[in-house]
Order: structure tokens, then sequence, then C-alpha cells
């Protein structure tokens, strides 16, 4: 490194530009299993706890659905990171929106199967 240039720089030559999209691509991965795990546990704590009414049965289906959801777009996500040949497009607002929505909703599917 030249004399005077601060490490992470923009002189710095050691940065490999694959490194951002494989931490994100790993963070999706990441974030996917904890949705899962979190639908697991609720589908677990209804059957537990003897919830077999509609609406129990109901709560499930759409915490399943919005999982999916959340999968979907996770999994295009990645693909998109993995294919892209130079610096992957930024996540659109749309797709923010839906994701925060996914998270939210299985959240909430959670809290009303315990509760």
């Amino acid at each position: 490194m030249p004399a005077g240039t601060a490490p992470g720089t923009a002189g710095d030559a050691d940065r490999d530009p694959g490194l951002q999209p494989e931490r994100t691509r790993l963070a999706w991965r990441r974030t996917t299993l904890t949705c899962t795990v979190v639908l697991v546990l609720a589908v677990r704590q209804a059957v537990r706890s003897g919830t077999t009414t509609a609406a129990g049965l109901t709560v499930v289906a759409v915490g399943l659905l919005v999982w999916l959801a959340f999968l979907w777009v996770a999994q295009r996500r990645i693909t998109a990171l993995s294919t892209a040949a130079s610096a992957p497009r930024v996540l659109g607002t749309g797709t923010a929106i839906a994701l925060t929505a996914c998270t939210l909703l299985l959240a909430l599917c959670a809290v009303a199967v315990t509760g």
C-alpha cells in the first residue's frame, strides 16, 4: 500500500469486489433460515396448544403464504446477486416494502398463534 494511503480507501488495490455480493447473499440465506425457524416454531406452538379452530388454522396458513412470499423475493435477490457481472442493482423500494410487510406479518402470525 502506498505511503499515506489509509486502508479501505480508493487506493487499496487488495480489495476484492466479489466479497460484498457474497456477504449479501449469505445474509439473505441467514434471513430466510430465520424466517423458516419462526414459521416452524409457530406451527409447533399451534399444534401443541391444540389450535385446530378455523381461526388458528387460518393464521398458520397465512404464515405459510407470507413465508413463501418472503422466500420467493429473497431467492430472486440471491439470484440477481449471483448473476450480476458488475455491481448488482440496488434493492427496489417496492421489494423492500414487500419484505418488510412479510416480516411484520410473519411476526403477527407467530403472536396470534401463541396468544
